[in-house]
């Protein structure tokens, strides 16, 4: 089971956004209700998703389906209150328990004033850390965090790889809706309701924007055909996410 520990100063603001928005009725379940809809709006170019498999939510009160990376346990710092997932400062980052191959994503993410984070897919335990094998969607205030003045590190950004553009993230304090669809080697990135992202893994592109990157020294970056979802703590600021779920395709 989890610890619930004593919220940070920071940690009770975020939650009072959550509380906030909880507490206003109608508009807030409207609001969060739309939101989910529009993240899996069907679009143009849309790979085919599954119209029968079952989605399996990620979040409750046990984290079950989740662990510190590399360690069986989760890591402190990490709570959930109110079906949100929290968390305040550097602490250690998540390993789903499962893998997985073709997916689609959805979640909502919230983060603090300059807040960093990243949702990660078909990671491997191959090194120290899961960006290090798996492509990363970026979670960022874009406007006072300085990853936010280089589009390929931007919020819904393959980091380091694929631009996302400006304007479609809302800004810290605020739920964005965020799906991922990954589909052999197309992923795509969506971000309130717009498809911000898409690429084709292993192709020359890909090979050479890996080359280009951070990533060269790591040559399987982004290979694998399955792998774990990994959600970074490691990095200061707060951040929120909530109604996570997956479905495989």
């Amino acid at each position: 089971m989890l610890t619930v520990p004593r919220l940070t100063t920071a940690a009770v603001a975020l939650l009072g956004v959550t509380l906030a928005a909880c507490s206003s009725g109608a508009k807030a379940d409207a609001d969060s209700t739309a939101a989910a809809t529009v993240a899996a709006a069907p679009a143009s170019g849309d790979p085919a998703v599954s119209s029968t498999a079952a989605w399996t939510p990620l979040i409750d009160s046990s984290m079950s389906a989740w662990r510190e990376w590399k360690r069986e346990a989760m890591p402190a710092g990490w709570r959930v209150l109110d079906g949100v997932l929290m968390k305040d400062g550097a602490i250690g980052d998540l390993q789903s328990r499962a893998q997985f191959a073709n997916f689609e994503l959805e979640f909502e993410w919230m983060v603090g004033e300059a807040g960093n984070a990243g949702v990660f897919y078909r990671v491997t335990e191959e090194y120290d850390k899961p960006y290090w094998t798996g492509p990363e969607y970026q979670l960022l205030d874009d406007e006072r965090h300085p990853d936010g003045k280089d589009r390929l590190r931007s919020a819904a950004s393959a980091y380091g790889l694929y631009d996302a553009p400006k304007d479609v993230v809302k800004p810290a304090g605020q739920w964005n809706a965020a799906r991922i669809i990954v589909n052999g080697n197309n992923v795509q990135h969506w971000l309130n309701g717009q498809k911000v992202v898409e690429y084709e893994l292993a192709g020359t592109e890909w090979t050479a924007k890996v080359k280009a990157s951070k990533f060269n020294e790591f040559p399987k970056y982004g290979l694998a055909p399955r792998g774990y979802l990994a959600i970074q703590g490691d990095h200061t600021g707060t951040l929120g996410i909530r109604n996570l779920r997956i479905r495989e395709l």
